[in-house]
């Protein structure tokens, strides 16, 4: 078990950084799975009727529910387990996201087989979503140790990666279902254990590469300066202290709101692309994937650029170009513009992702690089509860506006006021961050 420790991961002189994204980018590919989840939603109806949904088949809420449970285990393990993960090190925490990601596609596998919905609740929803909230911190973690010059470039590269998962295991699900699919089975059990085995290989290759930088290791000819700017420091603080201090709650706040504003219209941008543009399911499909992409090159566009212009000052960015294009997306509906819709929510979907790429870089910033890990799994509980937010924000008040009589093209313009309005509340939560009181440093 010392293979697995902390101490045998730390790099030897000569040892290259560049090795280290290639493996948490290998790590956030397969748990970014559950950005794919929905494919499984319509076969896993039909798990019974296989052609058509049968007498004691699942609805599509219930089939929907794993997707919810799994990432408010995400925050919740980060939380949980974040502390713990700093003291193992990034091996033996990738080869427990493992684990327990993988152990939870195949139970997830049996569950369609004896289909039982409580199984798969537990299976891919909580203990897959354990794997998840592991697999998440502990390269980012890793990777802002490697690149202190470049910490926001350095944690988009491996949050891309998550954003990215979709549009590996999407099409990867879907191809595999056709493969296996038969007269008794829509091949998705037969797909679920396929992928537990072929995201374990790749998980086993980034937790057997991964290394951390040795106790005083600099990046050569860079040397850390101080007080490079008001919002970045060099001292540390513990997760203990972080979560007691008014930055922590700030940017949790930062990070609830642009979630909770980002992942509404992406959880709900197929069908709202087809109620204002009567867009076919296919070309809704397309949008979908399109937004993936944008979601996927925000994280890393959008991080690298957080070097430049500071965490603080991207954040505002984030905030108040994002009201201002929620609140002319309604315009584009009512004139028919179907092309500046797109552009207008791949930009917000961009900026959704950038936040999620940013907010680990504006930790590093705030506490020092100590247990930014722990802090960040702490912080990342405000995706839980955005997780359950915006989705039902979105879904509810266009299901409202449509049973009062609204045109379902102009059911979710309150909807997008209100998504322009949440962000400007984080605008005035990232306003308010100031540097870390001296008293609350290590």
């Amino acid at each position: 078990m010392s293979f697995l420790s902390r101490d045998a991961t730390i790099a030897k002189p000569g040892f290259s950084r560049w090795m280290v994204p290639p493996a948490a980018i290998a790590v956030h590919m397969c748990i970014g799975q559950v950005y794919g989840f929905s494919v499984f939603k319509r076969p896993l109806t039909m798990a019974l009727g296989i052609a058509a949904p049968a007498a004691g088949d699942w609805s599509e809420l219930e089939t929907g529910r794993p997707y919810s449970i799994a990432l408010v285990m995400l925050g919740l393990s980060g939380a949980l387990f974040g502390k713990w993960v700093e003291r193992s090190g990034p091996r033996k925490t990738m080869l427990a996201s493992m684990l327990c990601f993988c152990g939870g596609l195949v139970l997830a596998s049996i569950a369609v087989s004896m289909h039982n919905l409580w199984l798969l609740y537990a299976g891919y929803g909580v203990l897959g979503g354990i794997g998840l909230g592991l697999g998440y911190i502990a390269p980012v973690s890793t990777l802002v140790k490697w690149f202190p010059d470049r910490p926001g470039m350095a944690t988009g590269m491996a949050i891309m990666g998550f954003g990215g998962g979709a549009l590996l295991g999407s099409p990867l699900a879907q191809e595999l279902m056709s493969h296996y699919k038969s007269a008794t089975s829509v091949g998705a059990a037969e797909a679920l254990l396929v992928m537990a085995g072929l995201y374990s290989l790749a998980m086993i290759f980034g937790a057997f590469t991964v290394r951390v930088p040795a106790e005083g290791w600099l990046p050569a000819g860079w040397e850390p300066k101080e007080h490079t700017a008001p919002l970045v420091s060099n001292a540390h603080v513990s997760v203990d202290m972080a979560w007691r201090t008014p930055q922590f709650w700030l940017l949790w706040l930062v990070l609830c709101l642009n979630v909770t504003a980002g992942i509404g219209i992406l959880g709900q941008a197929s069908p709202m692309i087809q109620d204002m543009f009567k867009v076919s399911p296919d070309a809704a499909a397309g949008y979908v994937g399109l937004l993936s992409i944008f979601n996927m090159g925000g994280r890393f566009l959008w991080s690298s650029t957080s070097d430049f212009t500071g965490r603080k000052g991207v954040y505002c960015i984030y905030f108040i170009l994002g009201a201002i294009l929620y609140g002319l997306i309604p315009w584009t509906q009512s004139s028919g513009n179907l092309v500046l819709f797109v552009a207008l929510t791949a930009v917000i979907i961009s900026m959704y992702g950038g936040g999620f790429a940013t907010i680990p870089a504006y930790l590093r910033d705030l506490f020092g690089t100590y247990q930014v890990g722990a802090i960040h799994g702490k912080i990342i509980t405000s995706w839980s509860v955005a997780a359950i937010i915006g989705p039902e924000l979105v879904a509810r008040i266009s299901i409202a506006n449509k049973a009062a009589g609204v045109p379902p093209g102009q059911s979710y313009n309150w909807t997008l006021y209100l998504m322009a309005g949440l962000l400007l509340a984080g605008l005035v939560a990232n306003l308010l961050v100031r540097p870390v009181d001296a008293k609350y440093h290590v």
